[in-house]
């Protein structure tokens, strides 16, 4: 198969772009990622170059295609209970502390492939038997989020769950499904997955939450874009609500909306 070549202004095209759209920063050294994942949407088009690529991208006739090379762009890495510590804060501070008895709304604004959501879940399973809760799982990308809302995933992805949780929330598959397990439906039911864009200002029909995690997607964004996505998301956090957000991230001189409780966990005054 004859490798089809960029060249630096077809790159700057495709950094321009995805820049623009999700506020992600390809670096050069994203530039063979790019080629590979790309370039068999060239193909599947006829077309011998990136800029024919980007011109059918840009011209607004395509924008389901516009949508796959945001999906196969996007950086996707996640699992069940990354970084504990911050669900046993949900757990031990947060919702022990609560003494509302109205439902309680969890949002995972990055929520990939939904390892985080079912995590939340039955982190809340647990410690709200008798109080009707919620989470809401979003991300930019529509591959991940069709997974996450079937909630079905390799025996290989357990680390980290609870034996005590797979036992009890998580289905291992039989036979022709053999290596799997599924989120039981319990716990599906009181979740919810959709598109959102966080570089645009997101609609208030979402409602509002008493916690939002938004971890490990603002490793990929500038400080501009950092502002942007945390001010567009802070309207839905309700007053005393926490934003909690990746060990490798920080809000320092991104936002003065929020106080810092601890490292990497925020309150809304």
């Amino acid at each position: 198969m004859v490798e089809i070549p960029i060249t630096d202004q077809e790159f700057t095209l495709f950094q321009r772009l995805i820049y623009k759209i999700a506020g992600i920063s390809l670096s050069d050294a994203k530039r063979v990622l790019l080629v590979g994942r790309l370039a068999k949407r060239l193909r599947q088009y006829g077309l011998s170059s990136f800029t024919a690529y980007y011109r059918m991208l840009a011209s607004g006739d395509h924008p389901e295609e516009l949508q796959t090379m945001v999906d196969l762009l996007t950086t996707n890495e996640t699992y069940f209970f990354r970084e504990s510590q911050h669900f046993s804060f949900l757990r031990d501070e947060i919702v022990a502390r609560r003494k509302n008895p109205a439902p309680f709304r969890v949002w995972s604004a990055a929520s990939s492939s939904g390892e985080e959501v079912y995590s939340i879940a039955m982190t809340l399973a647990e410690c709200l038997p008798d109080t009707p809760w919620e989470v809401m799982g979003s991300d930019i990308c529509t591959r991940v989020l069709a997974k996450a809302t079937a909630g079905h995933y390799s025996l290989a992805r357990t680390e980290g769950i609870p034996p005590g949780y797979m036992r009890k929330y998580c289905l291992k598959g039989v036979r022709s499904q053999a290596g799997t397990f599924l989120i039981a439906p319990e716990l599906r039911q009181k979740t919810r997955f959709c598109q959102i864009n966080l570089m645009q200002p997101v609609e208030a029909a979402i409602g509002e939450f008493e916690v939002v995690f938004l971890r490990n997607v603002m490793i990929y964004f500038d400080p501009e874009t950092k502002a942007k996505v945390v001010h567009n998301l802070l309207p839905r956090l309700k007053p005393g609500g926490h934003l909690i957000i990746g060990h490798s991230e920080t809000l320092n001189g991104i936002t003065g909306q929020v106080v810092a409780v601890k490292p990497t966990i925020y309150r809304k005054p």
